[in-house]
């Protein structure tokens, strides 16, 4: 089974709040960037990634957490602006890996908003996800990357051993968590053409010609 990450692997996201801001037309403030501001927003969003709070808890939060620099209302807008459709040609890529006689997945440190966005039957944004034969994401399997647990539990899911899952990410510690679990993982740099790495990779292992 191929599989892939979603943020830097499949769909292009903004890197930063002040990028995502720029997508969602709101301002940015560089108090933001307070390391302090900064770990509590990043907790927020691994509980957010678990499953742990709902939407509108998590935009509270985190507008909460920027101590009146932006309403709930206006982290909601940033973080639907986070995500910018899919990278070309990987629509083209997740069915020629089916004809190959390839599994496809998808394992993704993700939330239900952004799932919610990326899998809705009305938007034709994300083909490649929608052609995807096994879809996980963290907050619905409870646990996130890079903890070996999330590993463990998707291979459960899809019926695979380690062994026969190749995984793409564009992070090295989810890269060198997948490989301690056993996996085959390959790093991808998200700000190149991702499906020609892709490709390159699985013509290396003669998984594709």
């Amino acid at each position: 089974m191929v599989v892939f990450d979603l943020g830097g692997v499949l769909v292009r996201i903004c890197r930063s709040w002040r990028e995502a801001c720029a997508a969602a037309g709101e301002p940015y403030h560089e108090a933001i960037t307070d390391p302090a501001a900064m770990a509590r927003r990043k907790a927020l969003v691994r509980q957010y990634e678990i499953g742990a709070m709902t939407c509108d808890e998590f935009f509270a939060a985190v507008a909460g957490s920027t101590e009146g620099l932006y309403t709930a209302e206006q982290v909601r807008r940033v973080h639907s602006a986070w995500l910018l459709g899919e990278y070309p040609l990987v629509a083209e890529l997740v069915p020629a890996l089916h004809e190959s006689g390839l599994a496809t997945g998808v394992l993704s440190n993700t939330n239900h908003a952004h799932w919610r966005a990326m899998t809705d039957l009305a938007s034709a944004s994300y083909p490649a996800l929608a052609s995807v034969q096994h879809p996980h994401a963290s907050h619905l399997l409870g646990h996130a990357k890079p903890s070996v647990d999330i590993y463990r539990v998707f291979a459960q899911k899809v019926g695979f051993s380690p062994t026969g899952l190749l995984f793409f990410d564009d992070l090295p510690d989810n890269v060198a968590a997948a490989r301690e679990a056993g996996w085959d993982a390959v790093l991808i740099d998200h700000a190149g053409d991702t499906a020609a790495q892709i490709r390159a990779a699985l013509v290396e292992r003669s998984a594709l010609p």
